[in-house]
């Protein structure tokens, strides 16, 4: 936002009302730009500073979200809110009955707009107090029975965390801890600059609150520590590779009381010898020979629990695929997959003699059934 969205109307400039149309704001633009345009009017001054003024008030208007956002600080103006505004420190801000606004609030009011600061020329400066740790990431990698069951485990994470000599207190254990006389355990304090007050961390505690009269000897008055700590996991059943999962609670220290972060724990599962996965389905290949392809059979094939009969019917190409319900992965939430068991007609690499004779017998007769849809 800058000092021009207080002191223009920018629908006025256009000549449209402020419940304009973004079409009707680019014709009133086109029609304007076209009359004031440098091109049109050599050497002339005024001419090419209106052209800029329409120019900026289009590209506000032309944005949806500065359009949103410009609309809220010309109600302000409307209402007084920005009425005789000047430089910090000057009178004539008329509109708030003459009391002193906090720039924070002024900023809630418009709808958390950004830069309030920035348009009566102080940077802004960020709230001291309670605040959320970050969040902490590890990875684990575990095997494709435990991913399927779920599994409790430890995970060592290494990172930022909560000072183990003085959890988290900052000062040696048995010595005091005082409230900022300052900003009365607050942590921020107010800076006056005329009209308006700003509020940036005390700098006597540094925004903590309180005073350390003895730093604690491991993390130096930071509450803080670097280290390895023990983390216990619970992995879910049914969890797939490339899960990220979040354990609340257990990532970095908040600041000032503030919540810790979360951990962020991706899984990596191993993969089954046995059976491929498909989401909550396994997959699983079983050989079968040519005469069982032909003449059907029953196969015993393995489950996450134990072995199921599978009937292969008479006629059965290689590659078929049967379903067997309810067999598959149970997830902590959701429906229960299958087991998808394809078939794969085996062709050995070496016969016997006797072996050989048989299936050459069966070519020659087959031969002719199996081709004779290509005769002429």
């Amino acid at each position: 936002m800058n000092r021009d969205w207080v002191d223009k109307d920018f629908y006025e400039i256009l000549g449209v009302s402020s419940e304009a149309t973004a079409d009707e704001i680019k014709k009133a633009y086109r029609k304007l730009a076209q009359k004031h345009h440098p091109d049109a009017n050599p050497d002339n001054a005024e001419a090419e500073e209106k052209f800029k003024e329409i120019s900026e008030a289009y590209a506000t208007l032309s944005n949806a979200e500065q359009r949103k956002e410009y609309d809220q600080v010309r109600r302000m103006v409307e209402t007084g809110g920005f009425a005789g505004y000047g430089s910090p420190g000057g009178g004539g801000f008329g509109g708030f009955g003459g009391q002193q606004v906090r720039v924070e609030d002024l900023s809630d009011l418009l709808g958390g707009l950004g830069g309030i600061g920035d348009l009566f020329g102080f940077g802004s400066r960020g709230r001291a107090g309670p605040a959320r740790g970050a969040d902490a990431q590890a990875d684990l990698s575990i095997g494709f029975d435990d991913a399927v069951s779920g599994v409790t485990t430890t995970l060592n994470v290494r990172g930022v965390t909560t000072c183990s000599h003085c959890n988290g207190n900052g000062a040696e254990p048995g010595t005091p801890v005082t409230t900022c006389p300052t900003c009365g355990g607050q942590g921020v304090v107010a800076q006056n600059q005329g009209f308006f007050s700003f509020s940036q961390p005390c700098p006597q505690c540094r925004g903590a609150g309180r005073l350390v009269e003895t730093p604690c000897r491991v993390c130096r008055g930071s509450g803080t520590e670097t280290r390895t700590r023990e983390v216990k996991v619970r992995i879910p059943p049914g969890v797939q590779d490339g899960n990220t999962l979040r354990i609340p609670g257990k990532g970095g220290p908040g600041r000032s009381g503030g919540p810790a972060g979360d951990l962020l724990v991706k899984v990596h599962v191993q993969p089954s010898q046995t059976f491929g996965r498909k989401g909550n389905d396994l997959t699983l290949t079983v050989p079968i020979t040519y005469p069982e392809a032909v003449l059907g059979t029953k196969l015993e094939v393995p489950t996450l629990n134990g072995g199921v009969k599978l009937k292969v019917p008479a006629g059965t190409p290689s590659g078929k695929t049967f379903r067997v319900r309810g067999k598959g992965v149970t997830p902590d939430r959701g429906r229960t997959g299958d087991l998808l068991v394809t078939v794969q007609v085996a062709v050995p690499s070496k016969v016997s003699k006797e072996e050989k004779k048989l299936l050459e017998d069966l070519a020659a007769i087959e031969t002719d059934d199996v081709r004779s849809h290509l005769r002429t």
